[in-house]
């Protein structure tokens, strides 16, 4: 993908969208669509996908559907296949499905493999399949939603901290090693935004630090909509700019971790300290 910095254009581009039956991943297929845009949408909720994409398309059959699991290799191929069958050759790529919760040393092995597999695994299966087509024709574009926690840490979550930090490197591999052969790189890593995962995912195992993990979101700065992170991230893919942060605030607190990483740790201590007392 070509597109001119100072007018983008995703007229016609083909893109595909994980984690797409709400939150941010529908907010990408809506603004990739006005923009001109042709989109395969997944999710593993199925009917929920179903009803989105039905209000996302309007008859204008630019919307195709495929339910399943985003970290599949065989769901992966289908949702290349149903992209390349209905429209053409996929232009961009949107990792975007996740999932958290508050897991900390008490997480068992399901819980590591599940948030590895959707988190991180699935950005690296889907790049598997589609960059060596993309180095091929010399242009192609990889977006992955991380997380400011990728940046930082998660308090409350081991599993969410750890996974997000993958992506977040993986997304860096990829630029650094294909970037210069056509193939474009953004990493997406807002603080909150309103969606399920805020609202009920990190809360979904309380015991284990759910609650002070979704405290420490939505205490770290402003919940935004998800359509408002959807246009940035296309203005940053426009731009052919890797790092995404909607929160303006990441940048700082990123900047503060690595010029004297132990005063920030004290003072993440300290935030932690203050939400486990409140919640």
């Amino acid at each position: 993908m070509t597109t001119d910095p100072q007018s983008p254009d995703f007229t016609d581009k083909v893109a595909i969208v994980t984690g797409a039956a709400g939150g941010i991943g529908a907010a990408l297929a809506e603004a990739l669509l006005e923009a001109g845009a042709r989109v395969v949408i997944s999710d593993l909720d199925g009917d929920r996908l179903a009803e989105t994409a039905g209000r996302l398309d309007g008859g204008s059959s630019t919307v195709v559907a495929v339910a399943g699991d985003a970290s599949s290799d065989e769901v992966i191929a289908q949702m290349i296949a149903a992209a390349t069958e209905h429209f053409g050759p996929v232009d961009l790529f949107f990792a975007n499905a996740g999932i958290g919760d508050g897991s900390g040393l008490a997480a068992t092995d399901a819980q590591w493999d599940l948030a590895l597999n959707v988190n991180l695994l699935a950005h690296v299966r889907a790049a598997r399949q589609l960059v060596p087509g993309w180095v091929e024709r010399g242009s192609g574009y990889f977006v992955s939603t991380a997380s400011a926690a990728g940046l930082l840490t998660q308090i409350g979550s081991a599993t969410y901290t750890v996974s997000k930090h993958g992506a977040v490197g993986f997304a860096e591999w990829l630029a650094v090693t294909y970037g210069a052969q056509g193939v474009g790189v953004s990493c997406l890593c807002p603080m909150g935004v309103d969606t399920d995962l805020l609202r009920s995912g990190m809360s979904s195992n309380e015991g284990s630090g759910g609650a002070v993990a979704k405290a420490a979101v939505t205490n770290a700065g402003a919940v935004l909509a998800p359509r408002d992170v959807a246009d940035q991230t296309l203005a940053a893919v426009a731009e052919r700019r890797f790092l995404i942060t909607p929160h303006a605030e990441v940048l700082e607190f990123a900047r503060r971790k690595l010029s004297d990483h132990d005063r920030w740790i004290a003072g993440m201590q300290r935030f932690q300290s203050t939400l486990t007392e409140s919640v």
